[in-house]
């Protein structure tokens, strides 16, 4: 290539650059953002929306929804009101926070269905259009949607959004976020509001609303489709695309609310960590032979199973080499900035010889999980938990109902391969009662009953019962000495012994069920960087080391431990970036390395 070639090249790459950076000051956020459910028409509510708090809790008394408010605050969606991409940047407590935007739909969406959708928003709230209540949710990580047909008028339409999301509410599903005023220890900054992508779709009278994908190494795909407001004849269909090209397509009728499909593709190409391969699903429904409702998705043909003490990937052998994500942002906390930002993750991930994550106490982004579909990067579905500490049967039940939603929203991800709903006995804090016993139980069977295609974790790290497909250990032991001396002799039979770390292994009465060991948190070494700003508060597990050279060594040391103890079949080290005070990342929050990224995928190199 010549100069003049590289010079237009180089144009046009600023040109996109600049174009991105318009469309982001315009609508941030602006890619469709469920990929696994897109529809051709819609439109996306980001960007500015009118804003103000209700201290006083007066606005449903004084009708702040009945009409088109003149609110002098406003707030960038969808960024939660802690954050500075959201404009605000309020952190103290505020229980109660109101939303509303104008909109215009496209005149051909009046004869349809429209959809009002809403990623999350933590924790409660309710929503008007043009005055009127159109519905509401309970759940901070979970998203939802609301028919709006009959509310919507030509012209100019408002919504309005009322939040609430008490702070010190001990019953909520709340994972890392901080229950006083400033963050502290493995706690960290509160997201209130709206901190996930709005949008409007335009759908059939009938519509396909979601669906459930089983699928394996071998080809075999099946597809069990909802379907909203059913009426008439109503068949569906499936096509199955590799590069544009249909493969394989399959017909059935509807019954009821539900239509299931089944394909197969002879010699499928295969989802696995080198080569990510994706088909192409279209999904269309029609009503006495018309297309009425259609929408794009994907599959990637592959298996998990744990077998013979072994974690299986299509079949083979693979060690899970793990890295803890928070999914923290300096700029956005929980909420992803952009695209850009979640691809990034994943390649520094990548850089540094992880081949997944576990996105820890939180529901991460559908549009990350895109993105570790299309990567080839494993992840483990989790959950935010109830904290400090809580059982009762209130917690129970906002938990239960959340983590199925959870698991209904993300399923059809071929990168995720594990559940884990609970951390460390969070939601269950004295194991020696035997209901709290009983509840771990019951989340393993409601998780293996909503999917058993993946294996699940009951309670990661400590105080396992019985029901559990991996025995996920933390230990945070400072060097590899410690961590040969504590795991050298641990054995795989059934009611074999395994070590404590602070917490017993497992909860009373109960005993090791020969699953494999999986060390699902360790390292956790706290580094500082010359010239690094770090908070006041600034803490790490073990102490906080002074050079790069000491931490390495560490991290050197507890590798070449895990290379000696084949027992485990995998790890997960703690942690991928600093979060706020929490200084234990392989890179500082705003994603610089602290240590040489090739040095670290030697290490990770090591364990096969």
């Amino acid at each position: 290539m010549n100069h003049s070639q590289w010079m237009r090249v180089l144009v046009l790459q600023a040109a996109l650059v600049l174009s991105m950076t318009l469309v982001f000051a315009q609508t941030p956020r602006p890619e469709f953002p469920q990929p696994q459910w897109e529809r051709k028409d819609w439109v996306s509510l980001n960007g500015p929306w009118q804003f103000r708090f209700d201290t006083e809790d007066v606005g449903i008394r004084e009708g702040w929804f009945r009409e088109a408010q003149s609110w002098p605050q406003s707030i960038t969606v969808p960024f939660a009101w802690e954050t500075k991409l959201s404009g605000i940047g309020v952190t103290e407590f505020r229980e109660r926070a109101w939303y509303q935007r104008r909109f215009q739909i496209p005149a051909a969406w009046m004869s349809q269905r429209v959809l009002l959708r809403f990623g999350a928003v933590d924790y409660r709230a309710q929503v008007w259009v043009n005055g009127a209540l159109a519905g509401g949710h309970e759940g901070g990580q979970v998203p939802f949607a609301l028919d709006v047909t009959a509310l919507l008028r030509q012209g100019e339409n408002v919504v309005t959004v009322r939040v609430e999301d008490p702070p010190q509410d001990r019953a909520i599903p709340r994972g890392k976020q901080y229950w006083e005023p400033k963050s502290r220890g493995i706690f960290y900054t509160r997201t209130s509001g709206i901190w996930q992508p709005v949008w409007l779709e335009s759908v059939g009278q009938s519509y396909l609303s979601s669906g459930r994908f089983a699928f394996d190494h071998e080809g075999q795909a099946r597809f069990d489709l909802r379907i909203g407001e059913p009426s008439g004849a109503l068949e569906a269909e499936a096509v199955l695309l590799w590069d544009g090209k249909p493969v394989a397509r399959t017909r059935a009728n509807a019954v009821a609310d539900k239509a299931m499909l089944a394909l197969a593709v002879e010699n499928p190409r295969v989802w696995s960590l080198a080569n990510p391969n994706l088909y192409d699903v279209e999904f269309t429904l029609y009503r006495d032979g018309q297309p009425i409702d259609r929408v794009k998705s994907y599959v990637g043909f592959r298996t998990v199973e744990v077998r013979n003490g072994e974690f299986l990937l299509n079949g083979r052998k693979l060690y899970l080499k793990f890295v803890l994500d928070q999914g923290y942002w300096p700029e956005s906390t929980v909420t992803p900035p952009s695209d850009a930002a979640m691809i990034r993750d994943i390649e520094l991930s990548k850089q540094m010889g992880f081949n997944g994550a576990r996105k820890h106490q939180k529901v991460e982004d559908p549009r990350f999980l895109y993105w570790a579909d299309k990567m080839g990067f494993l992840v483990s579905g989790e959950m935010a938990n109830t904290f400090p500490v809580r059982y009762d049967e209130r917690s129970m039940r906002l938990f239960t109902r959340e983590w199925m939603e959870a698991v209904e929203r993300d399923i059809n991800h071929p990168s995720l391969v594990m559940w884990v709903p609970l951390n460390e006995s969070w939601g269950v804090p004295n194991v020696g009662d035997a209901r709290q016993r009983d509840y771990i139980r019951s989340l393993y069977y409601l998780t293996k009953s909503l999917d058993d295609s993946r294996p699940v974790i009951g309670n990661d790290g400590w105080e396992q019962v019985e029901t559990t497909d991996l025995m996920g250990l933390h230990d945070y032991a400072r060097d590899g000495a410690l961590l040969t001396r504590k795991y050298r002799g641990l054995g795989n039979q059934p009611g074999s012994p395994v070590p404590s770390n602070g917490r017993p292994a497992l909860a009373p009465q109960t005993a090791y069920n020969g699953s494999p060991y999986f060390l699902t948190e360790f390292g956790g070494i706290a580094t500082i960087l010359d010239g690094q700003q770090t908070a006041d508060n600034a803490w790490g597990y073990a102490g906080v080391e002074k050079s790069q050279e000491s931490a390495l060594a560490r991290l050197r040391s507890l590798y070449e431990a895990l290379r000696e103890l084949p027992q485990f079949i995998g790890i997960c080290y703690t942690q991928i970036t600093d979060v706020e005070q929490e200084i234990n990342g392989l890179y500082t929050e705003d994603r610089k390395p602290k240590f040489p990224p090739e040095e670290v995928k030697k290490l990770n190199d090591l364990l096969q």
